[in-house]
């Protein structure tokens, strides 16, 4: 089972990449690694919600921001390893190597972890042991269009 089928199976759907909005690109590969830019909680061209963990956003709307947030790493993962007119596939990835995850928090929160977990287990479920990951949980005073959320992945693939 393909990582896009077993994502379909948790009712989830991969968004196409988000354009970005800066000098920068989704992802670069380089080698067999494969580097995202920062990726936020957009669902066709909206932010899901802002603020701050957990003042402004509960702690499961966050979790929901966090997945999404990696749908869209993922995303930009599979156009990365798209060749020409032949569309990316998430089954190259032979490894998830690396996530690190940014929660726009509220001072005295240290959920960070509990955020960022959501996101792991979306890996695992669609990798299975390849998508176990090193990982960073980080607090941030702000983000970008005060998101509540970013991350962003370090994969390998063949």
């Amino acid at each position: 089972m393909t990582p896009e089928q077993r994502l379909a199976e948790l009712g989830l759907d991969l968004p196409d990449a988000a354009r970005p909005v800066g000098a920068y690109v989704p992802a670069v590969r380089t080698g067999n690694l494969i580097f995202t830019s920062g990726q936020i909680p957009m669902r066709n061209g909206e932010l899901l919600v802002t603020g701050k963990v957990p003042t402004d956003v509960r702690l499961d709307i966050a979790e929901a921001a966090t997945i999404q947030a990696a749908l869209n790493a993922l995303a930009a993962v599979k156009l990365a390893l798209a060749d020409g007119d032949k569309p990316g596939d998430l089954a190259r990835v032979t490894r998830v190597v690396r996530m690190n995850v940014f929660v726009n928090s509220a001072p005295g929160f240290s959920g960070q972890a509990k955020v960022a977990n959501a996101a792991s287990e979306l890996l695992l479920a669609a990798f299975g042991e390849a998508g176990r990951h090193t990982r960073c949980a980080i607090g941030a005073a702000e983000l970008p269009l005060d998101a509540p959320v970013e991350l962003d992945l370090v994969v390998e693939v063949r």
